[in-house]
């Protein structure tokens, strides 16, 4: 606890700062998921406080975030769909199923599995990412558009025979349930089915229409309804969000443009009485834990979604320990990734209890939090307080939000979340496969696989299709290259034969590493370790390679992270030995010549012995 209040001016700056950036995300994030505005804030209060209090990153801020969100929209849909399109009706469901995501996330950490994340290839987290980024787009074009298909008549008129069918099917189960058979007593089928009003085969339509329009196929369905039917004010509205977003940062980045533009375009439709659409009520007062979670629960209904949880609470862990990677590079400091899956859960089971979406560590809110001056979990908790009072005291104010104004916002969120180093990367990575007559990158094809099946069809079994690629062909090209075992691991250095007559003068000013075996996804973890093995007196770091016979692209980008950090500390880096494959892989992306300039690149160490007695002052 001591620790805790060691910095409370910087973590109260840090946590207000995030928390303020938090606020228009959550909101937005909770309209997008399908639960309404107050969802996403609760999800932000509850995530933030407890996943800072018992996680195991200091300056994490957690809270919804773009992958839980674009995961719990599908999973939202379809629990409602399954009830009659009704919301209420489906809450318990799917509160339970967030519950269990949240309890899995607490089970993965208390196993130490969170150790096991490293080993997802970057194709596969590029391709997940961008898939992110292209479903929040298409699916807020819509309603940045003004239109939402449950309440264009015409659009919902062409599902009337489908609703009907569905209802009488709906009917048929019943009296099945009931062990009423039909063929026999058909009269107490008729009687049920006169029973049925225009307002329910309405709503039941409405309810199809709803979902032929989800999601990213749905939306570019019917983005010609949409083009057809566009409310202008809407669009203005969304246009200026946008536009205020991408501006204000020109101007400052000491205020979060995206609470300004939430400001000034609100304030703009509020002010001149405009007739737009806003967001739902947000309720004042406490939040109420969701009781019906456990009084209404019912196994048989939360088993078809115990593996959509597991993705739920696997997505989130990933999500989580990437963000804190970047916080580690940022602070310094090692994160503990089982006690950051233990946090995340209890944030997750909690949230859900009251309402709330789900949600992971927040890289944006992270990066803020840390450059605002926050450093202990307090930072994280004063986040989720300060989210809180908002609730309490702004909850009727933030209710005249405009729906388009927060669309605008989530269109800069897709646009921000997309990895533009790994769409860079696709035309020169080096294309070491044929498919037919085209030649093409292994890489780009996991990347563009996962980033398809993503948006068009499934976020979960995309990831899995990708990683058995990704695991095939790194068996094919390791088969193919060496039968060595990797050996990549920062410690034990042992001395090779032709290092014999290293000069000791020079052992305090220079630091030899071996690389044995491949540096591919699995062992980029250990790689990353090697910076802080380096003594404090080495000028020069001599990295050893001839054993090195293949990288793949996340070896490479650890490669790179590991030498840009060694420049910034004015530590020279000469190679020794280095094959065909890995030298084709840092050409195409330019560390030869912009990090490792070619002179600093040795056939044999004997030639980096004679560079290094010309050119290496021995100070120690």
């Amino acid at each position: 606890m001591k620790n805790l209040f060691s910095n409370i001016k910087g973590d109260a700056f840090g946590g207000i700062t995030a928390g303020i950036v938090a606020l228009p995300l959550a909101l937005a994030f909770g309209v997008s998921s399908g639960l309404g505005p107050t969802a996403g804030l609760y999800g932000a209060i509850f995530i933030s406080f407890f996943a800072a209090l018992f996680g195991g990153t200091n300056t994490q801020i957690s809270g919804p975030t773009a992958p839980m969100t674009a995961v719990s929209m599908v999973i939202i849909a379809s629990i409602i769909a399954v009830n009659d399109g009704d919301v209420n009706k489906a809450l318990p469901v799917i509160l339970t199923v967030f519950l269990l995501a949240g309890l899995m996330q607490i089970g993965l950490g208390a196993l130490g599995l969170g150790k096991y994340i490293r080993y997802i290839p970057y194709p596969v987290v590029s391709g997940f990412m961008t898939a992110i980024g292209v479903i929040i787009l298409l699916t807020q074009i819509l309603p940045s558009l003004g239109y939402y298909p449950k309440e264009d008549l015409e659009f919902v008129d062409t599902f009337k025979v489908q609703a009907e069918e569905v209802i009488l099917e709906n009917i048929l189960k019943e009296e099945a349930g009931e062990g009423i058979l039909v063929l026999e007593d058909f009269k107490e089928t008729i009687s049920r089915a006169e029973k049925i009003t225009e307002a329910d085969i309405l709503k039941e339509s409405q309810t199809l229409a709803a979902k032929e329009a989800s999601g990213a196929l749905g939306a570019i369905k019917a983005l010609p309804k949409a083009l057809q039917n566009i409310n202008w004010l809407e669009l203005i509205l969304a246009l200026g969000t946008i536009f205020i977003i991408y501006g204000f940062k020109r101007i400052t980045k000491a205020v979060p443009s995206t609470l300004v533009a939430l400001i000034v375009m609100s304030g703009i439709a509020v002010g001149f009485g405009l007739e737009y659409r806003p967001i739902e009520e947000i309720p004042s007062g406490l939040p109420i834990p969701n009781l019906e979670i456990f009084t209404s629960f019912k196994l048989s209904s939360i088993t078809p979604y115990i593996f959509t949880a597991l993705t739920l609470a696997l997505l989130g862990a990933i999500d989580s320990l990437l963000t804190s990677v970047v916080a580690d590079n940022m602070t310094k400091t090692k994160h503990k990734p089982n006690q950051e899956l233990v946090g995340q859960g209890i944030g997750n089971s909690i949230a859900a209890i009251f309402g709330g979406i789900p949600g992971a560590g927040a890289t944006i809110r992270t990066v803020v939090n840390i450059t605002s001056g926050g450093k202990t979990k307090l930072s994280g908790m004063i986040a989720g307080i300060l989210l809180f009072i908002i609730l309490l005291g702004l909850g009727p104010v933030a209710s005249k939000i405009p729906a388009a104004v927060l669309a605008g916002i989530l269109i800069t969120v897709g646009i921000g979340v997309m990895d533009y180093k790994g769409l860079k990367a696709i035309p020169s990575l080096p294309r070491d496969m044929k498919i037919g007559p085209f030649k093409m990158s292994s890489e780009v094809l996991i990347m563009l696989v996962v980033l398809f099946l993503s948006t068009f069809w499934n976020l979960v079994y995309a990831v899995g299709i990708g990683l058995i690629i990704a695991s095939l062909m790194f068996m094919k090209k390791i088969g193919d290259l060496t039968a060595e075992r990797s050996d990549v691991k920062p410690l034990k250095e042992e001395a090779w034969a032709d290092e014999a007559g290293f000069p000791e003068a020079f052992k305090e000013e220079v630091f030899i590493k071996h690389i044995k075996g491949p540096l591919f996804f699995g062992s980029t973890s250990d790689f990353q370790q090697l910076t802080a093995q380096i003594p404090d007196t080495a000028s020069t770091v001599v990295i050893r390679l001839g054993r090195m016979q293949y990288m793949d692209q996340s070896g490479l980008y650890a490669m790179e992270d590991m030498l840009q950090e060694l420049s910034k500390k004015n530590i020279q880096v000469l190679f020794v030995g280095l094959l065909k494959q890995p030298k084709y892989m840092m050409e195409r992306i330019d560390i030869i010549p912009d990090l490792i300039p070619r002179e600093h690149i040795f056939e044999s160490f004997k030639q980096c012995m004679k560079w290094i007695k010309n050119n290496v002052k021995n100070v120690h």
